[in-house]
């Protein structure tokens, strides 16, 4: 099939940019796909009231989410290891997209947390998908910048999108979140389909491209007659999880996302109801620690690429961004002993940055992982770290009481301590393993 966006490839001497296109892409995709995970919490208040829901089934609600993605993340590894990233992702986007639509017409408790269900479901090969094609489309000392750039779509989209969301909601009431965050998604996954190719099947592209990517260690597909996918074997897990290596990833992950997914779920209603913001008057100040988490992947993702081009050993360039990062997130218990708006952000803020300089994280995937096992080893990755998904919005709701929530906040900013203590003694040199 002709690909749509072919434009005339430069002269064989000088490579093209199309992984910048491709990366775009990715950045979008990445946007839509947290928007979804996250415009619950923009409706929480509201349809809490609407629905009768106290915290602890708030709680459940924000979990359930968590639950069907974090339990699909092996098998959603296995799949992006044998079906093509351009089918594969846009057939997902096209399912969580209605599945994100269909919450605006949820009544009760049971269809809200079912149609949760099964946006965790088609969502969890997501990022694993994301670090497939990043690995195919970028050279080694590209790809931290690379992991950052569309990792950042996340915070994007939460600080620029969410006052959107607060508005419509304010106009149209609390179903209109879901609504428009699920027209956006069945239309880009049209446009990833059109748009999207492996490296070896774009016409866009030159061989001076592909060959520099190779030479930097992208895994560039050659083709799909010789792209071969290995039969399941009981040793390919064996190899993911036998390696102390990668215990040290998996477990920082979940100590990073943490912190990610009290921002994604808890922290609006954290502001409304715990701290009387009011959201609709003050949505600039909300966003703040979301453009501090954007300021912090961005920043850490280039720094570390500079740092590997200056001959910095890949173990310090990618590992100190994490590590610092996570340290810097503890910086969320503050928020417990000050009562200003603007000190209570301050501290939120200096938390998400944290969080952000701590997110690129899955380079870590694509330099430690077999050549052959990155979507099995991601999966697995994303399925130990986001175990947070279901835990921390679950443990949250059974924390708060009355109008405490201090004991959540210690108990998120302990988990970015555990986790940068994994990634310190547990990880040790980044090399990959055979």
């Amino acid at each position: 099939m002709t690909d749509p966006t072919a434009t005339p490839a430069a002269p064989a001497g000088r490579p093209t940019r199309v992984r910048h296109r491709v990366l775009l892409m990715l950045f979008v995709t990445v946007v839509i796909n947290y928007m979804d995970r996250s415009n619950l919490s923009v409706a929480a208040t509201n349809l809490a009231r609407d629905l009768a829901l106290d915290p602890v089934r708030l709680g459940k609600i924000f979990a359930a989410f968590g639950l069907a993605y974090t339990t699909l993340q092996i098998p959603g590894g296995w799949l992006v290891d044998r079906i093509r990233p351009r089918y594969l992702y846009a057939g997902l986007c096209a399912l969580w997209s209605a599945a994100t639509f269909l919450q605006g017409f949820a009544g009760t408790f049971l269809m809200l947390y079912s149609l949760r269900l099964l946006l965790g479901v088609f969502e969890a090969p997501a990022y694993p998908i994301c670090n497939r094609v990043v690995t195919a489309w970028f050279p080694e000392s590209e790809r931290a910048g690379a992991i950052g750039c569309y990792t950042s779509g996340q915070f994007v989209g939460l600080a620029f999108l969410n006052w959107a969301l607060f508005q419509a909601q304010k106009s149209f009431g609390w179903q209109s979140v879901f609504l428009l965050t699920g027209m956006v998604g069945l239309f880009w996954a049209g446009c990833w389909f059109l748009f999207y190719r492996n490296p070896a099947e774009s016409t866009a592209v030159n061989p001076a491209e592909i060959d520099y990517i190779r030479a930097g260690g992208g895994l560039v597909e050659t083709g799909p007659a010789s792209s071969g996918y290995p039969r399941f074997s009981p040793a390919d897990f064996g190899l993911v999880l036998g390696s102390r290596k990668l215990w040290g990833i998996y477990l920082g992950q979940f100590g990073l996302t943490s912190t990610l997914w009290f921002f994604l779920t808890w922290f609006p209603h954290y502001l409304e109801s715990y701290r009387h913001f009011d959201l609709s008057r003050s949505p600039v100040l909300a966003a703040v620690p979301y453009l501090a988490a954007f300021a912090g992947v961005t920043s850490s993702g280039l720094l570390s690429d500079r740092l590997v081009r200056r001959g910095v050993s890949s173990t310090t360039a990618r590992k100190v961004p994490i590590v610092a990062g996570l340290l810097l997130s503890t910086a969320i218990v503050g928020a417990n002993y000050v009562e200003d708006h603007r000190l209570i952000i301050f501290f939120l803020t200096v938390a998400f940055f944290g969080n952000g300089f701590a997110s690129i994280t899955w380079v870590l995937v694509s330099l430690l992982a077999p050549k052959r096992l990155l979507g099995l080893t991601g999966g697995v990755f994303n399925f130990i770290g986001n175990l947070s998904s279901i835990t921390v919005p679950w443990i949250i709701g059974h924390l708060v009481s009355g109008s405490d929530f201090a004991p959540a906040l210690v108990f998120v900013g302990g988990l970015a301590l555990l986790g940068a203590l994994c990634y310190i003694f547990l990880v040790g040199r980044v090399e990959r393993i055979a």
